[in-house]
């Protein structure tokens, strides 16, 4: 069985709590949890894959953001220590509200999957747009979020159902 490792950030809010339910949900294999100011990227090859847990940034943001964005911190260390990726899965999923930030939900997820694919790794777990209400957002490519949209500000009561089914696509390809 595969040891994977499931990385969030920021610490503290929804998307220490959707990491949490995930961790719940995964159903007993072996995934530690773990917020990334935490982590040690050098402790990287110590896992099989990955499940990576982000918050709605919009691209300009994240370029722009200062030293308190513990992501960017996260691929700098590894692209600064020359780590490869490569034979590694990530499954991502991302916060976001659709009625606030409606033309920037989950961004952040685009930005992860081109820096894991960067560090040489697959992404999987794309998910399906519909029964979400934004109007646009750079996590979706072909019709599809690259990982897994929760809102938990405005659809909550659907985070579990997501998950769970997320987790159906996902997990046999991290086992």
């Amino acid at each position: 069985m595969s040891k994977v490792a499931l990385l969030y950030a920021p610490k503290g809010g929804s998307v220490e709590v959707a990491a949490k339910r995930v961790e719940k949900l995964y159903d007993g294999a072996q995934l530690d949890v773990i917020e990334i100011s935490n982590f040690d990227v050098q402790n990287l090859m110590a896992y099989d894959h990955f499940i990576l847990g982000c918050s709605t940034v919009g691209a300009e943001s994240w370029e722009d953001a200062d030293s308190d964005n513990e992501w960017d911190r996260f691929f700098h260390d590894i692209e600064e220590r020359n780590i490869s990726l490569k034979g590694k899965k990530v499954a991502i999923f991302g916060l976001g509200n659709q009625i606030l930030y409606p033309e920037h939900f989950v961004d952040a997820m685009q930005i992860l999957k081109k820096e894991s694919e960067k560090a040489g790794a697959k992404v999987i777990g794309y998910w399906p747009t519909e029964g979400y209400d934004f109007t646009d957002s750079e996590a979706v490519v072909d019709d599809k979020f690259v990982g897994l949209a929760l809102d938990e500000d405005n659809e909550d009561e659907l985070s579990d159902q997501r998950i769970s089914e997320w987790l159906k696509i996902v997990k046999p390809e991290l086992e």
